[in-house]
């Protein structure tokens, strides 16, 4: 969270309200921020409250936490059933567990007979097992997702109810609750393991139906979508919310409603399809220029072009608005998405001129080299920036792969037309430019080892490596034709 934001209880009195129609108790993670309200609030919310206290490296700022903690359990006993003294600090080495032991055991002191707990991933409580002397019960957060080895949406509940039998024998005669547990509605995929909102929606009443059945307490992460995540966990980590962040704040699959990834389908399926009738219509006012009949396979090429493209354009506009983020991410999304809508338009009035896909050297380099053609101009730079961001995208995850989001939409509709543009009309003979070698070579390595790193499960990574390595395959066929001196 923010430092020195601080919530309004205008905002927390409404999300409270909204909650206590789909729950009877909420989760906080700390008590500043103005989270010191909550109590107070969801008191009048008929809600009770396992108060978070959170602590890390700084002791200065721990004492102020634990205080506010015990003065608000003394002041609302009715309220805070439960006191989590800490969150995962001991998962990102912020205390040892003597330190976080002797915190919990204070805490305990003052508290009364409101219980105490720590809240960590599970691994943790293994690890640390003296922590579990001191609680009055052990929460666990068990997140298939994020698992070293992610686990799919259909075998999410059943690898939580494992887990949690595990910890019942490893931590015998203390009740385990699962503290968090949920599945992201948007985001990257992790080998076999899909973000999406059908998914979330399976795997939160898949776990629900299952604490219900094995009489078990369970804490779904989280409440709303928390969109300031996204800055050091990607786009997956701004989407674990049952409710959306932004607008009126919706639960995402209302009870008795169809649930559905794209809510915009509908709209998204017009676009598509005007989109393709004007790739088709590029394609008619180009031949009508052209005193010649062009063979089936230029017609083909013009069909797929338009299908892909309209097949695609409103997958590839929801991810633009969906994962980007910040100056950067929407620069980079803008531009890819601008080139995806290009491509298709601008190889149809190509294949119809019968001209051949252009070089950089075309584009960029020596006045004697350059074309002059105005469609070929706007051709190469819609090669040029699709290359430069295909490969910028492919080097991000050969080096920090973990939060990156996998643009297979955009990438199709861009690359599969200058594939097929440069296999029906081959470039004139000539030598490899070496930029475009460049290019292709680096993004033919990263595709391989892109394949390999994310496993063959992952099918956003085998998709958007098979468009990497078609995208080098038409690369590498320039050919820059000699100039007679």
């Amino acid at each position: 969270m923010q430092p020195g934001l601080v919530i309004s209880p205008e905002q927390m009195t409404q999300d409270l309200a909204q909650l206590a129609k789909v729950t009877d108790c909420v989760r906080t993670y700390s008590v500043g921020n103005g989270l010191d309200r909550v109590p107070e609030l969801a008191e009048k919310a008929g809600l009770k409250v396992m108060l978070g206290i959170w602590i890390g490296t700084n002791r200065i700022d721990n004492r102020a936490q634990i205080e506010t903690a015990i003065a608000l359990a003394k002041k609302y006993p009715g309220v805070i059933s439960a006191v989590i003294v800490g969150n995962e600090v001991l998962l990102r080495g912020e205390m040892t567990a003597a330190d976080l032991t002797a915190n919990i055991r204070y805490v305990k002191s003052k508290v009364g007979a409101i219980q105490v707990t720590y809240a960590d991933v599970w691994e943790f409580w293994l690890k640390n097992r003296d922590v579990y002397d001191a609680v009055d019960f052990v929460t666990i957060h068990i997140l298939p997702y994020w698992e070293d080895f992610p686990i799919r949406a259909r075998h999410a509940a059943n690898h939580v109810d494992v887990i949690r039998k595990r910890m019942a024998v490893a931590f015998p005669n203390k009740e385990i609750l699962i503290g968090e547990t949920g599945w992201p509605s948007a985001g990257r995929m992790r080998e076999g393991a899909l973000p999406s909102r059908a998914n979330q929606a399976r795997v939160v009443s898949e776990i629900l139906q299952l604490a219900r059945q094995e009489k078990f307490r369970v804490n779904l992460i989280e409440a709303y979508d928390q969109p300031w995540k996204r800055m050091w966990e990607g786009t997956v980590g701004g989407h674990w919310g049952l409710f959306d962040a932004t607008g009126s704040r919706d639960l995402k699959y209302p009870a008795g409603e169809p649930i559905t990834n794209f809510p915009r389908a509908k709209i998204y399926a017009g676009a598509g399809m005007i989109f393709s009738a004007l790739v088709f219509g590029v394609a008619l006012l180009t031949l009508r220029r052209r005193p010649w009949s062009p063979h089936l396979s230029s017609w083909v090429t013009v069909a797929i072009c338009a299908t892909a493209g309209g097949a695609l354009l409103g997958v590839a506009y929801d991810k633009l608005i969906v994962e980007s983020l910040g100056v950067g991410g929407w620069t980079v999304g803008i531009l890819l998405f601008g080139a995806a809508v290009l491509s298709p338009l601008v190889v149809a009035n190509t294949v119809m001129y019968g001209r051949s896909l252009p070089t950089f050297m075309e584009l960029v380099g020596p006045r004697e080299y350059r074309t002059g053609s105005r469609m070929q101009t706007i051709l190469g730079i819609v090669l040029l920036i699709t290359t430069v961001l295909a490969t910028q995208t492919a080097l991000g995850f050969v080096f920090d792969p973990r939060y990156r989001d996998f643009q297979f939409a955009a990438l199709t509709m861009a690359v599969v037309p200058f594939v097929l543009l440069t296999a029906l009309n081959r470039p004139a003979k000539g030598t490899r430019p070496i930029t475009e070698s460049v290019f292709a070579g680096a993004l033919a390595l990263s595709a391989v080892y892109i394949g390999f790193n994310e496993g063959p499960a992952n099918w956003q990574s085998l998709w958007t490596c098979g468009l990497y390595l078609l995208l080098a395959l038409t690369l590498s066929r320039a050919r820059v034709a000699q100039i007679q001196e």
